[in-house]
C-alpha cells in the first residue's frame, strides 16, 4: 500500500512450513483356506488407500502490535521506507498419518504390507495482524481488516482447489501399485522416508502457489486506494 512521500505503507502476507508424521504397523496373521493356500497370501490384505483432508481452524486476529514491528516481520524484500499496516501470517502444515497392514512370511525373510495413508494439510496457525495504531471500530481498521480477510480467503479457495490434484497423484503413486513388497520391516521406514522427502515437498510446493492469488490483491491500486481511504485517516496515524 504506497502512501505519498516520505512514507510508504502496505499490507502483506507471509508463509513458514511445518510437517509431522503419525504411524503405525499393524502385522496379520491370515489364515488361508484350502483354496486359497496356493494363492498370494498378500492379495489378501486391504487395498493401499490415500485420503485427504483440509486443516480447518478458527483465524487468529492480532491487534497488539506496532506497525513498526509488523514491518520487521513482514515480507524480507519490503521496498525501503515502506511500512506494513496489516499482515496475515500461514503456516504451511502437512499431517501424514499412516496405518499399515501387514503379512510376514513365515519364514521370517519377507514380508508384504500395504499402506492405509491421510493425508491433512492447510495453513496452520493463520494469524491475521492489524497494526495497533487502528483501533477496531475505525474506519482504518475496517479497511486494513477487510483487506486482510481477503487474503485468508485467497489461501483458502487455493487449498481447495488444488485437493483435487493433489489426490490423484498420491493415489497414482500408493493406490494402484498394490502391496508393497520386500525385507522384513523395510515398509514403514521406506514410507516414512518416501513421505519425507518426495511428498511433503511436493504438497508444500503446491501450498505455496498461493503466492500468485495474493499478488492479485496486493497490487498498487489497492495499496493506494487503502491508503486515501477514511479522509486521511491512515496516513495521519502513520506519521
Amino acid at each position: 500500500m504506497v502512501c505519498t512521500p516520505p512514507r510508504r505503507i502496505a499490507i502483506a502476507c507471509r508463509k513458514a512450513a511445518r510437517l509431522s508424521m503419525v504411524s503405525a504397523l499393524v502385522a496379520v496373521g491370515l489364515v488361508p483356506s484350502a483354496e486359497a493356500s496356493a494363492a498370494d497370501r498378500c492379495d489378501q490384505l486391504p487395498s493401499p488407500s490415500v485420503s485427504l483432508k483440509r486443516h480447518e481452524e478458527p483465524i487468529t486476529l492480532d491487534t497488539r502490535s506496532s506497525y513498526r514491528t509488523l514491518t520487521l516481520i513482514g515480507p524480507r524484500n519490503l521496498p525501503a521506507g515502506k511500512q506494513v499496516l496489516g499482515l496475515t501470517r500461514g503456516t504451511a502444515t502437512v499431517r501424514f498419518e499412516s496405518r499399515i497392514t501387514a503379512y510376514t512370511d513365515p519364514g521370517g525373510r519377507w514380508e508384504c504390507a500395504s499402506p492405509q495413508l491421510t493425508v491433512t494439510y492447510g495453513f496452520s496457525p493463520m494469524t491475521v495482524y492489524v497494526a495497533k495504531e487502528f483501533p477496531p471500530g475505525s474506519c482504518a481498521y475496517k479497511e486494513i481488516h477487510e483487506h486482510e480477510l481477503r487474503h485468508v480467503r485467497a489461501y483458502q479457495a487455493h487449498l481447495l482447489r488444488i485437493e483435487q490434484e493433489l489426490a490423484d497423484t498420491l493415489k497414482r503413486r500408493f493406490v494402484s501399485d498394490g502391496p508393497w513388497r520386500g525385507p522384513i520391516g523395510q515398509a514403514r521406514a521406506r514410507l516414512q522416508q518416501e513421505l519425507e522427502e518426495r511428498w511433503a515437498p511436493y504438497i508444500r510446493r503446491e501450498m505455496n502457489k498461493v503466492d500468485a492469488a495474493q499478488a492479485l490483491i496486493d497490487t498498487p491500486e489497492e495499496y493506494a486506494r487503502v491508503a486515501e481511504s477514511c479522509g486521511g485517516e491512515v496516513k495521519r496515524l502513520t506519521r
